[in-house]
């Protein structure tokens, strides 16, 4: 079969896609069962932790308030100017609402996906890195409930994605898995730009570089469709920076490498740089 190669390390082989899956998967079906007991694992973590913010209207509103007061005296660019980017604009605001509804759990599962699939030694430290951020972020969630500009009408927000009946939420007590007072810290943004991070470290092709406009185009989104403050951006970058600079003291060099996940390329004496 002729490969055909697009230059910056890019190949690809007509018909052979599923023949790369087949031998890259090959013998992981515990590996697989695995990962999904720890999503499932999380997904109850985080819905256990909805409920316990789930009554906290009055504090949310009350940080709201007090949030924006920080950032003024901060002199942070006002949300609200980002946001008239798309108010009145329709074809920028539906565009908008679908990419935050949307792109936040596809873009991470079909990365994860494809880590784990052809780069599982990369997929390791994503993974434990995106544990990391949603478990501190839980805790922030619980510790500083938060209500979205969207909820703010007082402040001159709007709510974009209920104006054109594109609302993933329903009403703050409706019990969904989003938790609606969850503002702080935006992961949404820290997933984004976990995730375009990956892409770019597994990857060779000059083109890889394109996969931090996932991240800069979620932060104009959470802005501008008022679901999101500065400071719940910034915090999402610094406790993902933190998780980094952590995670190597904590785990193994070895399991940030290769460890169990897929199997362990074979290296020559001469292509380690050192003799047995």
């Amino acid at each position: 079969m002729v490969a055909v190669n697009f230059g910056s390390g890019l190949e690809f082989a007509p018909g052979g896609a599923v023949a790369r899956v087949r031998t890259a998967v090959h013998g992981r079906g515990g590996e697989a069962v695995g990962q999904l007991v720890l999503i499932t694992v999380l997904y109850l973590g985080y819905r256990a932790g909805r409920l316990v913010t789930a009554d906290d209207t009055g504090r949310a509103m009350v940080n709201a308030h007090g949030l924006l007061g920080f950032e003024r005296r901060l002199g942070l660019l006002d949300e609200r100017s980002v946001q008239a980017l798309f108010l009145h604009r329709e074809f920028l605001a539906v565009p908008a609402n679908f990419y935050y509804a949307g792109a936040h759990f596809t873009v991470a599962v079909g990365v994860l996906l494809w880590l784990w699939i052809f780069r599982p030694e990369h997929y390791r430290w994503t993974r434990n890195l995106m544990v990391a951020l949603t478990g501190a972020a839980l805790v922030v969630h619980i510790l500083v409930p938060l209500a979205p500009p969207r909820m703010l009408p007082d402040q001159g927000f709007v709510d974009l994605a209920a104006r054109y009946g594109q609302s993933v939420y329903g009403d703050a007590d409706s019990g969904g898995l989003s938790n609606q007072f969850a503002a702080m810290p935006s992961l949404h943004v820290g997933w984004a730009l976990l995730l375009g991070v990956a892409v770019v470290a597994a990857t060779r092709t000059s083109w890889r570089w394109l996969a931090l406009a996932h991240p800069a185009l979620t932060t104009l989104v959470v802005v501008g469709t008022a679901n999101h403050y500065w400071l719940d951006i910034m915090v999402a970058v610094v406790l993902l920076a933190v998780s980094a600079a952590v995670h190597p003291f904590v785990v193994p060099a070895a399991a940030t490498a290769w460890g169990v996940m897929g199997p362990v390329p074979t290296r020559t004496a001469s292509s380690s740089g050192y003799s047995s």
